[in-house]
């Protein structure tokens, strides 16, 4: 049954208020749940993915357009299978058994009403590790306070200062102030990182950066307004692994990998600031973070009484 919620569907900031019942909204995928690949992921940060893994779950479609997505196949292409409540139910219960870490959920706004419900169905029958919420940030705080208790880390990207570039590269220009109202709520909600005796997260926010070329995504600048708003002892992670995917390359300024100087520039800003948690990373201008998402039905999920083909969208 469907959320009444998905017949005018404003769950995000783009507030489409489209039957997603019948139709696709801005985010490229119905009411139906859509993934692309479940596995334990070990390219997360090391307090995630660990010795046994993330046990990772992408889903299909997004509410952001970005030119440059490192998922592009999924966020925009939309590839992947439809599955029903209960098998995910049964995907989180699977990959908890298997060991993960915990069960990261990818991409997974447009499906805030179904993944809440799977959520609270898979902790009654048993699901104790912790839930993280890996999502870009482009999010309503009011959708946001309906997962409150449920989820125990929020990932966040915070992809940028200033409107222009976030209109032109994520078709969002409302970015930068939508994204910090958000952060703030998932702060509130969680606090600061808790890391346990085996370096494995079990609570609180981790914000993500990914410094793009030419300082487009103003790094310094949203470092500065973390600083302001949450202090310096919250986590984060700097990300160095940008290359030209997904649509970039028609962009002059994002064809190329950034440099060591921009990189170092934004990691020597967050240490000027006083952060002291954080997460860097070698410059790395290749696809060895991304999963292969045209991976075999085996790959995309664990359990063996669900085997999904993945299929792309028109």
């Amino acid at each position: 049954m469907s959320h009444p919620q998905m017949l005018s569907c404003n769950i995000c900031p783009r507030n489409c208020g489209i039957d997603r019942t019948k139709q696709k909204g801005f985010c490229g995928v119905t009411d139906k749940l859509r993934i692309n690949l479940a596995t334990r992921h070990f390219g997360e940060e090391p307090c995630f993915s660990g010795t046994c893994g993330s046990g990772t779950i992408f889903f299909a479609g997004c509410n952001l357009r970005c030119v440059f997505c490192q998922n592009y196949e999924i966020s925009t292409l939309c590839w992947g299978k439809d599955i029903s409540g209960e098998e995910l139910i049964r995907l989180m219960l699977k990959l908890a058994d298997e060991g993960a870490h915990n069960i990261n959920l990818v991409t997974p706004t447009p499906f805030t009403l179904q993944i809440r419900d799977a959520i609270i169905q898979a902790k009654e029958k048993g699901l104790t590790i912790p839930v993280l919420w890996n999502s870009s940030a482009y999010e309503k705080v009011e959708t946001l306070q309906t997962l409150n208790g449920l989820i125990d880390i929020y990932m966040p990207d915070f992809k940028y200062a200033h409107q222009v570039y976030a209109q032109k590269y994520s078709s969002a220009r409302d970015y930068p102030t939508v994204a910090i109202a958000a952060i703030k709520e998932m702060y509130s909600q969680v606090g600061l990182l808790t890391i346990d005796e085996k370096g494995i997260a079990k609570k609180g926010l981790l914000i993500r950066m990914l410094v793009l070329p030419h300082n487009l995504a103003g790094c310094k600048e949203n470092l500065r307004t973390l600083a302001d708003e949450l202090g310096t002892d919250i986590t984060l992670s700097l990300m160095g692994q940008y290359y030209p995917t997904g649509k970039a390359k028609n962009y002059k300024e994002l064809a190329r990998g950034i440099s060591e100087t921009e990189y170092s520039e934004v990691v020597d800003t967050a240490l000027e600031l006083g952060f002291t948690h954080l997460f860097t990373q070698d410059i790395t201008s290749s696809d060895i973070w991304t999963p292969d998402f045209s991976s075999s039905p085996q790959e995309i999920n664990p359990a063996s009484e669900f085997n999904p083909q993945a299929e792309q969208t028109q």
